[in-house]
Order: C-alpha cells, then sequence, then structure tokens
C-alpha cells in the first residue's frame, strides 16, 4: 500500500512539476514585503479554486487557509505551512523571473515553500478520495517581521477550527544538494530579539573632545562590553549570539553627532536565559552610558521563541523520508541559531520544521538573505511531492 502511494505521488509530481516551477517563478518575480502580501494572497486563491480546494482569505491581513477533506475526515487533520513574504533586497540575479519590484526579493526561499505547497495541494486534492482525514493548508504572511504572522494567525484561530494534531513545514537550505531532506528531533532553532539602542551625548567639532560627549566612542564601548553577556555568564551548555548589524552615527570626518543608534539581534534555546540576559543588557547599557557622561534609550522588540521539533511527530517524519526520498537522503542537522516564526506553532501543537535541499551538485553555494540566493527547481519535485507523502501515510 505504502509503495502504491508513493509510487502515485511521483508520479504526479513529476507531471507537476513545470507547472510548480511556473508558480514558484511568478511569485519570485512579484516578491511582497511583510503584511503587504495582497497579490500573492490572491495567486494562492486562484490556484487552490482551481484544485476545487475550499479556502478562506484574510487572516493576519492576508493569509490564506485552505481544507481539504479526505476520507473519514474527522481521523486525523494536519496542518502544512508555507511562508508568503519577501524581503527588502535588491536582486542582482540575471534570471527571466528576476523580482519586478525593485528593492524587494524572495531570498529567503519563500516563493519556493508557497509553489512547493501549491503542488503538493493539487496532487492531494487528486488522491482526496484515497487519504484518510483533512488537510489544512496554511499560507502565513510576515514570517520576516516582528511580531510574525504566525502569532497573529494563532490568536486568530488557525489552529482551531478544526484543531491540527500536528503541523509540518519545511524551508530551503542550498547547503543541501537537492533530493536530500534535513531533520532535527527536539529544540532546533533558536529564539530572537531585536534590540534597538540609542546612545545620546554632546556633538561638536572633533578636533575639540574636551568639549564633548562623544556618543560614537560611547556606542563603540558598549557593543564590545554588551558581548561579555554572552561570553561570561551564558552557560556553554546553552548557545547564545549577540550580534549587531546597523550603526548610524550621522557625523563627518570633523563632526561628532549628539546620538548614535545601534539596532541588533539576541538568540538563545533557553527562555529562562533568555530573559536574564535582556536585563543584564539593560541594566549594562545604561550604567555604561551613564558613566561616561551619556545618556541612552534600550529597547527590545520580542520576536520569536525557540522551535521545537516534537520527537514522536519528526520521527514519524523521518521514517517516512526515508521510505521517500531513501535512507541515504535523509540527513541530521545541527542546531541552527537562526530563527523562524514556525516557532510559535511548535509551541501550542506537535510540529515538525525540516529541510529541503535546494542546492545544485558541484555549483557553488549562495546563502538565503543574499542578493544572488537562487535555487535548483528540480528541489520543487522532491518538496511538493515528500508533503504529499507526509499528509496522505503519516
Amino acid at each position: 500500500m505504502q509503495q502504491d502511494v508513493i509510487h502515485q505521488i511521483k508520479k504526479f509530481s513529476a507531471q507537476h512539476l513545470s507547472e510548480v516551477i511556473q508558480y514558484r517563478r511568478e511569485l519570485h518575480a512579484h516578491p511582497e514585503l511583510s503584511f503587504n502580501e495582497m497579490n500573492t494572497s490572491t495567486f494562492i486563491a486562484v490556484r487552490l479554486k482551481e484544485f476545487n480546494i475550499p479556502f478562506k482569505k484574510g487572516m493576519a491581513k492576508h493569509g490564506v487557509v485552505g481544507l481539504l477533506a479526505g476520507k473519514n475526515p474527522k481521523k486525523r487533520i494536519i496542518a502544512l505551512r508555507a511562508d508568503m513574504d519577501a524581503l527588502p533586497i535588491l536582486e542582482k540575479n540575471k534570471v527571466s523571473y528576476c523580482s519586478k519590484n525593485e528593492g524587494v526579493m524572495h531570498a529567503c526561499g519563500h516563493d519556493v515553500h508557497m509553489a512547493s505547497l501549491l503542488g503538493t495541494a493539487k496532487i492531494l486534492s487528486q488522491l482526496r478520495n484515497e487519504f484518510e482525514g483533512t488537510v489544512k493548508f496554511i499560507f502565513q504572511p510576515a514570517e520576516e517581521k516582528a511580531p510574525g504572522g504566525a502569532s497573529i494567525m494563532i490568536k486568530e484561530g488557525v489552529l482551531k477550527n478544526p484543531k491540527p494534531d500536528f503541523i509540518l513545514g519545511q524551508h530551503v537550505t542550498p547547503e543541501l544538494e537537492t533530493g536530500k531532506i534535513g531533520f532535527r528531533v527536539g529544540k532546533f532553532m533558536a529564539s530572537s530579539d531585536e534590540i534597538y539602542i540609542t546612545v545620546r551625548g554632546k556633538g561638536g567639532h572633533a578636533a575639540q573632545p574636551q568639549n564633548l560627549i562623544d556618543p560614537v566612542l560611547i556606542a563603540s564601548q558598549l557593543i564590545v562590553s554588551l558581548q561579555q553577556i554572552v561570553s561570561r555568564h551564558a552557560s556553554p551548555l546553552i548557545p547564545s549570539v549577540l550580534s549587531f548589524g546597523k550603526v548610524i552615527a550621522n557625523g563627518a570626518t570633523n563632526i561628532i553627532p549628539d546620538e548614535v543608534k545601534l539596532e541588533g539581534t539576541f538568540r538563545t534555546f533557553d527562555e529562562n536565559w533568555r530573559n536574564e540576559a535582556k536585563a543584564k543588557m539593560k541594566h549594562l547599557a545604561e550604567n555604561l552610558v551613564y558613566s561616561m557622561g551619556g545618556s541612552c534609550d534600550f529597547k527590545i522588540v520580542e520576536s520569536y521563541p525557540f522551535l521545537k521539533n516534537d520527537e514522536r511527530t519528526t520521527q514519524n517524519m523521518i521514517a517516512a523520508a526515508e521510505k521517500y526520498v531513501g535512507k541515504a537522503n535523509v540527513v541530521e542537522m545541527d542546531m541552527r541559531m537562526g530563527s523562524e516564526d514556525f516557532a510559535f506553532y511548535s509551541q501550542h501543537i506537535p510540529a515538525c520544521f525540516y529541510r529541503l535541499g535546494t542546492g545544485k551538485k558541484n555549483k557553488p553555494v549562495t546563502s538565503v538573505h543574499t542578493s544572488t540566493f537562487d535555487i535548483d527547481e528540480n528541489a520543487l519535485e522532491t518538496g511538493m511531492g515528500l508533503m504529499a507523502y507526509f499528509a496522505a501515510t503519516a
């Protein structure tokens, strides 16, 4: 029976690949930023209507939720999720499907996630009389922007009526070759908090430091000192990262500004340490800046919790993946300091978030969140088929 299902799904995946590639290219060419996915939402709704899958639009502004009943629809409820939003990046790829929205790009593979899930929906719509249970398709906006579309959709009831027994999500991974799938049981991806600091001093002529309170110097000292929170207070058993990616000091070679703005991120895998570390950072910042004659505003925007893969669900998915793609193509992943708002789902119901290989053999790897990110589109055949197999048999 299992082999028959695998054969059917692989046949449909191969048949639909060129169509799903076109879905991906259309979505890639027309990316939309978080909470602005209006046209993306319409594109998804049109496809679900073509597949004769009932759906609802408008959750978390532009989310789309489809519901496909198989045989015995109440026997089990499975949720499958894809994120929809793009990033504020100017694409540099020279391809026919390059972004037409200047400064916006699907540089994290959400176009792949959506196209893959649409392919999965089409396959399952063709098998609706052959699998048991109900499949909930969650097309979720705003994964890239706090507070995260997942948290809003959960508040608006996406995990109710009907409540899923578990939820699955996949993410492109260029470090893995096409055809390979990566899993990790338990804690997988880190929590994420955004840090915004304004350091205020007294600006003036750079040649007269005795008359100034230099916020550039203070901010520089602060960045270095804050690293001690991680290097000297965190347990070596709890991975933690503190990084600052944006520093704005609008002075000049001979002008010291009145203030400097810092923006960074803090990531970890333990909620108690997460809260303790943020309190220590705030205390250190305020006291250090004050001791150097300045003042500061220290703001933390809480983003996503850590992502945990339910052990039983994930082990079941690993076993199913080994049947579908072969044991040699299923790999164990390390914990990752990247964050994902799929974590919100994992805090509410059993969840499995896994990695889809999208890299091409013997081709240099281009990382996500870069202006030249792209994929081996053959990965879509594996992406849609494997998720359909999970939904039909798990």
